[in-house]
């Protein structure tokens, strides 16, 4: 499972070195794609298969099944990280992320999620509020 905040730098060759808590999951390789609210998720290579397995199961005739499908899976990269932890965000995710130098790399329990870090700061500032007021039970998660 994936948690917590970190706050790794994106390096000169678009690279940035993946949270030591996060290692031994992603040693074997993950995949990297668009994600919403323009982050990059990242994915387990055995999590990548299951999501892609549920995808799967969406009716071809559903448009916007089609639609997700192709946005989703065209921007996915498989990355392997190298010694030291670090992989390669391809361009065309760092451009769809808008991703600066400085990052915040957040466990979202199944993936962990990339955004540059003054969006995500942004992201968060406007979100904590409502989360801390929320008093009803939101269905399939408490």
């Amino acid at each position: 499972m994936f948690l917590g905040t970190h706050s790794p730098r994106l390096d000169e060759k678009g690279r940035i070195i993946l949270p030591a808590k996060f290692r031994e999951e992603l040693a074997g390789g993950l995949v990297l794609t668009r994600g919403q609210e323009r982050c990059i998720y990242v994915f387990s290579e055995a999590e990548f298969g299951r999501v892609h397995e549920q995808m799967r199961e969406a009716p071809i005739s559903s448009k916007q099944a089609r639609d997700y499908i192709r946005v989703f899976l065209s921007g996915a990269s498989d990355e392997v990280p190298d010694k030291q932890g670090r992989v390669t965000i391809p361009q065309a995710l760092r451009e769809y992320a808008g991703l600066g130098r400085e990052l915040a790399v957040i466990g979202a329990g199944t993936r962990a999620e990339i955004w540059d870090a003054q969006a995500w700061n942004e992201y968060l500032a406007e979100k904590e509020t409502a989360f801390s007021e929320t008093d009803d039970a939101i269905p399939g998660i408490l």
